[in-house]
């Protein structure tokens, strides 16, 4: 709130009531209160405009309040908003499901709905254990993991993330992993192939996020990698996982992260803005070969998994909601432009003092810093520029809607480059 304001009376009565996320309660600045968001912008309670450089954890691909997708919701609110999927199906559902599988590289084309990124990862690692149980391979329960990587909250999730993030509490009370080096030159790919031929009869898997890894630093590597992961992968038996829950939905140039490889994985997972950020909603989408190892007349070799909101149906409407404006309108070349200014827009931080490093791929727009020490201090002294920009770790970064337009863009990196050359 700004000084002298007053606060709504919901804020007032039921901060105390609240737990936060990734927030020491006790010393944590008090959240900024939002009375509604329209286009790029958060308004907030006060009446003070925020342009929203992160796009709500990236989800909000379209901005916000986007109309086709408002009516969308609409239509299906008035008919069904939810029915279960156990034993029941719905059109929603079912069209999204396909026109995913049309979307998708190769033969992805088998669809499981849940409501949440790390659900949908917990499902492709039950998947990729139950793969092996079915076809009478036992022992194979670990997964090939990678230093930076981020894959969700949950307990699964959490095991197959670099523990020495955000998760490092938790490293020694959740299931061992193997945790590598990405494959980027001669010595890490001779360090993973050595790894996996040792423990292969105890691997199930090898699970990554393409071309960038998000939460765990926004850090980038070429297609070449994923190349080497699939030729590895395919050498001893393991299912490849692509989590693109971050990266789908032309977030990093192509609508998948997997096209710029030409490398199709065997599990994927989907979230964020699958839904244009309207509703949650995840998918893991698996390939042919690892849906016919469920196939059976045995009933103990079906997948043992059912979200009790799985295809949610109003998130299924917005999904498709979602994929028809990508079919209708810009979107990736709008990506191209974004590239563009951001690389041009945060250009003018290299050689600022406690600047490590400024890279763009797609809408994706980081300033790595040497350290910061104060993140919260630095949030507000974005909010104070008229911008919502959530820095964690080292990392500055932008990922706003593709909708964004040139003078929003200019004011966000702008405000960057001030924060930073302030510093």
């Amino acid at each position: 709130m700004t000084r002298g304001s007053t606060p709504p009376g919901w804020y007032r009565s039921g901060l105390d009531h609240i737990w936060l996320p990734y927030a020491q309660m006790k010393t944590a600045r008090p959240p900024l209160p939002v009375a509604h968001t329209e286009g790029c912008h958060i308004v907030l309670a006060d009446g003070r405009r925020l342009i929203d450089g992160i796009a709500s954890w990236w989800t909000a691909c379209h901005g916000y309040n986007h109309p086709h997708i408002r009516a969308a919701l609409e239509r299906q609110l008035a008919t069904m908003p939810h029915v279960m999927f156990g034993g029941l199906v719905h059109e929603p559902a079912l069209t999204l499901a396909r026109r995913l599988a049309d979307l998708l590289p190769g033969d992805l084309d088998r669809v499981f709905f849940s409501e949440s990124g790390s659900v949908a990862v917990e499902v492709a690692l039950k998947m990729a254990v139950q793969y092996g149980l079915n076809r009478g391979v036992r022992g194979r329960t670990q997964f090939i993991a990678f230093k930076g990587g981020y894959h969700g909250d949950t307990m699964g999730a959490m095991a197959v993330s670099d523990d020495a993030g955000m998760h490092g509490t938790f490293h020694r009370a959740l299931p061992e992993q193997w945790l590598l080096d990405l494959p980027t030159d001669e010595a890490s790919s001779m360090a993973l192939t050595q790894t996996v031929e040792r423990h292969a009869e105890r691997l199930a898997g090898i699970i990554v996020e393409p071309l960038v890894q998000g939460a765990g630093g926004m850090r980038f590597h070429d297609a070449a990698v994923l190349q080497v992961l699939r030729r590895i992968a395919d050498r001893y038996d393991l299912l490849l996982i692509f989590d693109e829950i971050f990266t789908g939905f032309g977030r990093t140039g192509t609508l998948f992260a997997c096209e710029a490889a030409a490398v199709t994985p065997d599990i994927v997972t989907l979230g964020k803005a699958l839904t244009g950020g309207s509703l949650p909603l995840a998918a893991t989408v698996a390939r042919r070969k690892v849906f016919d190892a469920f196939w059976s007349d045995d009933p103990r070799h079906a997948l043992m998994h059912g979200p009790t909101f799985m295809a949610h149906a109003l998130a299924c409407a917005a999904a498709n909601a979602s994929l028809d404006l990508f079919e209708q309108e810009p979107r990736l070349q709008q990506v191209q432009a974004i590239a563009a200014a951001l690389t041009e827009g945060l250009g003018a931080c290299r050689g600022l003092p406690g600047v490590k490093d400024v890279r763009v791929r797609g809408a994706i727009g980081v300033v790595e810093l040497e350290r910061i020490d104060d993140l919260d201090g630095l949030r507000t002294r974005f909010v104070a520029e008229g911008v919502f920009v959530r820095p964690f770790g080292n990392v500055i970064y932008l990922t706003p809607s593709f909708t964004i337009d040139e003078g929003e863009l200019a004011t966000l990196t702008n405000a960057i480059v001030r924060v930073v050359g302030a510093k």
